[in-house]
């Protein structure tokens, strides 16, 4: 009898996961040469919160059990800076599509999923460095809350980040190159307030409504759920999950449109 092969171990799923290791690697290695990438990952976000999130007023004020509102602002922050890494990563598609990278994709064993995989992949692991270190600059100075709302916010600001790599990646597809990484940044700045990542508004007004719908709600929701103890809010997972579903499948579906015009 003769054996079928197993699909796990055939050569194209084989050089398949060779080409995600070696393209992730040399993805990391591109960002980490990056100035502005480190500056604006590393270096910002803990500089915005001990300017202006570790005021003494701040670290007295008790927001909850064990909890002050440093350690609120400085999830808010962290978040922030998880957010604007993996979406700068993300974004850098728009560099590649004009130098006619993604098209030499289209002659090697990667597929167009793969790519979108790697990209996402290699945004959010700068976006966990970004978080730990901002996040030892709030220990440092003052930020308090409990153990396990350390480690908590910290996963969950890392991992609403994915949300964001996705959308970096879309945005990188629609937009033209010169056009990208002046429109991005400022578009994340204001969906940051619009969905209370920095302010939460007041139930049941009309900015509070409006705020739900924004692509960022739900990460900031989640992000700062621990704080209070509280148990996570269906709408928030909802909105992550929904949000995230459409930026990555707007980022495979430009990659398939761009890559098939070779």
């Amino acid at each position: 009898m003769t054996a079928v092969p197993s699909t796990a171990t055939s050569p194209s799923a084989t050089s398949q996961g060779a080409a995600i290791r070696v393209y992730l690697r040399l993805e990391l290695r591109r960002m980490l040469r990056d100035r502005r990438t480190l500056v604006f990952s590393l270096l910002v976000p803990p500089l915005v919160f001990l300017a202006f999130g570790a005021s003494a007023d701040n670290r007295a004020t008790e927001i909850g059990p064990g909890t002050n509102l440093a350690a609120s602002l400085l999830v808010s922050v962290a978040l922030y800076g998880a957010m604007l890494t993996a979406t700068t990563g993300g974004a850098g598609v728009a560099v590649e599509r004009a130098q006619g990278w993604t098209r030499q994709l289209r002659l090697t064993p990667l597929a167009p999923w793969a790519y979108v995989v790697v990209k996402v992949l290699a945004s959010m692991t700068i976006g966990a460095a970004s978080v730990l270190v901002t996040f030892a600059a709030g220990a440092f100075a003052g930020a308090r809350m409990p153990t396990s709302a350390w480690v908590l916010c910290a996963l969950i600001a890392w991992g609403g980040s994915l949300v964001f790599a996705a959308f970096g990646l879309f945005m990188g597809y629609l937009l033209p190159t010169e056009s990208v990484v002046r429109v991005l940044g400022p578009v994340l700045t204001v969906l940051s307030f619009a969905g209370g990542l920095f302010m939460p508004f007041t139930d049941g007004t009309v900015l509070a409504a409006i705020s739900r719908s924004m692509p960022t709600y739900g990460v900031a929701e989640l992000a700062r759920a621990p704080l209070g103890g509280g148990s996570f809010e269906l709408l928030a997972v909802a909105n992550v999950v929904v949000w995230g579903a459409i930026f990555l499948a707007g980022a495979a579906w430009r990659f398939r449109t761009e890559t098939a015009r070779v």
